[in-house]
């Protein structure tokens, strides 16, 4: 296998779902608390990527196991272990060693910092397990939008947050919903990857007998949704501010606005997988390095 087809199975180019969040829980942390602790950061950065290869190279390994006969040229032409003839027993060695690996890591965090990361951290291995496999995968359900983005846009940024301040602030209901509010444009930019998908796959769906929540509420009722998400996240964003949740060069963030609006619209007129999925991904892109870079510079210097 090669080191693009790798990086194809693992879907590397969407790695910034993940990468967002550590950086909001990261900057929320110094910013709120002035805490930082760097080893554990690197530690979480390192597995939450190890995990999220192992979860997506899995969800692409139970999508080919799990296709029909009916869906058999899509098997060989459009999943990637069909297009390039990939051996199923390297792929499955592959997922045991990075979901190994970070399950490692993962406890030592655990026996560093406390039982919440316990929770956590069991709590995201079981809805990436679960989102791909299973008799009825979260995927091929209402819930992935949900799952996916508040499992990948909030949970990882709790995770970041609490790496980092263990020592001085403890989980608690004020922590989680003022960490939920900051990672609100995280979470709706990164469920709308997956509204996108299901939306663009909606004839596919059908055919592959996956009831999404594009099959039950209609594709013009969910493309409004995708349209309020991306408003939602920058309200979250404006909030945060004023809560003083983030730095003011937050707001600076709003810049983006027109590139993500364009593409909004350009999603809305058309759903096709090859040709508008990717400005669902653009958006999320686009507001992730907003918020990294902007973010990052008003917590560094205190703005």
């Amino acid at each position: 296998m090669s080191v693009k087809v790798f990086l194809e199975l693992v879907e590397a180019k969407a790695k910034i779902a993940s990468v967002w969040p550590f950086f909001m829980g990261l900057f929320f942390a110094y910013y709120v608390y002035g805490q930082v602790n760097w080893p554990l950061a690197i530690t979480f950065f390192v597995a939450m990527l190890l995990f999220n290869m192992s979860v997506d190279a899995h969800d692409n390994y139970e999508d080919y196991q799990g296709a029909t006969e009916a869906a058999a040229e899509w098997k060989q032409k459009t999943n990637i272990i069909g297009v390039h003839n990939l051996s199923l027993k390297l792929i499955r060695n592959l997922i045991l060693v990075m979901a190994g690996s970070a399950t490692i890591l993962g406890i030592l965090m655990v026996i560093e910092t406390g039982w919440p990361l316990l929770v956590m951290g069991v709590f995201c291995f079981l809805v990436g397990y679960f989102y791909a496999a299973g008799p009825l995968p979260i995927s091929q359900t209402p819930f992935g939008e949900v799952f996916s983005g508040l499992t990948m846009g909030f949970v990882i940024t709790l995770i970041s947050v609490y790496i980092n301040t263990f020592p001085v602030e403890a989980i608690t209901w004020s922590l989680f919903w003022r960490v939920l509010l900051a990672s609100g444009i995280a979470v709706f930019a990164i469920s709308n990857i997956m509204l996108a998908n299901n939306l663009c796959d909606a004839d596919e769906d059908r055919t592959l007998n996956r009831k999404t929540i594009v099959y039950y509420f209609g594709k013009p009722v969910m493309i409004k949704v995708f349209a309020f998400n991306v408003v939602a996240g920058y309200l979250c964003l404006i909030a945060s501010v004023f809560l003083n949740l983030l730095p003011y060069t937050s707001l600076l963030v709003l810049f983006s606005a027109p590139i993500v609006y364009r593409n909004t619209r350009a999603f809305m007129a058309k759903q096709v997988k090859k040709e508008t999925f990717k400005f669902a991904v653009q958006n999320a892109l686009v507001e992730a390095l907003f918020c990294i870079v902007l973010i990052g510079i008003g917590t560094i210097f205190n703005w």
